[in-house]
């Protein structure tokens, strides 16, 4: 858990202002996912960098407030959840399949929150995925639909993939990414987490991928492609050099990083 010091430090990390007398209720919890997806990066650098991540707790902590870094998932709803227990919310973690563009049944290779808070309410949170993803968290209920941001979202249950998160696409349901309720320690993310650092079929070890939210869309670095999003509309694309990546980095993810 996260001292009340750490905290004070996290939250002014993510803009926000930390008050030790906050109750863990629904509002709180919104606000500490978006604070997380405007102001952590998505970023694979390390990975790409052949450095080997932590999962550690204080590792975390030290790398994404102390270093100002950002991760991905493994790393980024990890942070997030040790957060939220810290904050006094009952956390539950599960392992997920990612759907979203998939033509076979993935591994399941995805971290995902799922936070109690002090009304009882249960709510599917993640700071950690790069693409158009929902930025504050949505309801654990069947059939629930959450509308944000210009984005809606939908929670069911399949037989198969247990519960599964689809997002409404030019008017069409797509599955986003499923799970199932089995509870998962930080331990268990270690092997899934050093498959996608060092497997040669992993998405994440060849190229830069960065990804920051912002309140209409997002804003990424994909290889050579910078792009900035409005919703599913690429309003800005070029292609960077390596001169440029440090400056455009800290200007428009925030990373320092030389």
């Amino acid at each position: 858990m996260y001292s009340e010091e750490q905290l004070y430090k996290i939250f002014e990390r993510i803009g926000l202002e930390y008050d030790p007398a906050a109750r863990p209720n629904a509002g709180l919890l919104r606000s500490v996912q978006l604070g997380m997806a405007t102001r952590v990066p998505y970023e694979n650098l390390d990975i790409v960098a052949g450095i080997p991540l932590s999962l550690d707790y204080s590792d975390l902590y030290e790398k994404i407030v102390v270093r100002h870094r950002g991760g991905y998932c493994f790393e980024l709803n990890g942070f997030l959840g040790e957060i939220l227990r810290s904050l006094g919310y009952r956390v539950k973690e599960v392992m997920a399949r990612y759907l979203r563009g998939e033509t076979e049944i993935p591994m399941r290779r995805h971290r995902v929150v799922l936070a109690e808070d002090a009304d009882g309410k249960t709510w599917i949170c993640d700071a950690g995925i790069g693409q158009s993803a929902f930025r504050i968290p949505l309801p654990f209920e069947e059939g629930a639909v959450s509308a944000q941001f210009g984005e809606v979202y939908r929670v069911e249950k399949e037989p198969f993939f247990g519960w599964v998160i689809s997002d409404l696409h030019k008017g069409e349901w797509r599955r986003f990414y499923s799970f199932t309720e089995e509870e998962q320690l930080n331990i268990d993310y270690i092997m899934p987490s050093f498959w996608c650092e060092r497997a040669s079929e992993s998405p994440f070890i060849s190229a830069h991928m960065l990804s920051i939210k912002t309140e209409d869309g997002r804003m990424t670095v994909d290889g050579d492609e910078f792009r900035v999003w409005t919703g599913d509309e690429v309003t800005e694309m070029r292609t960077i050099t390596d001169e440029e990546r440090p400056a455009l980095y800290r200007r428009v993810f925030g990373l320092a990083i030389d």
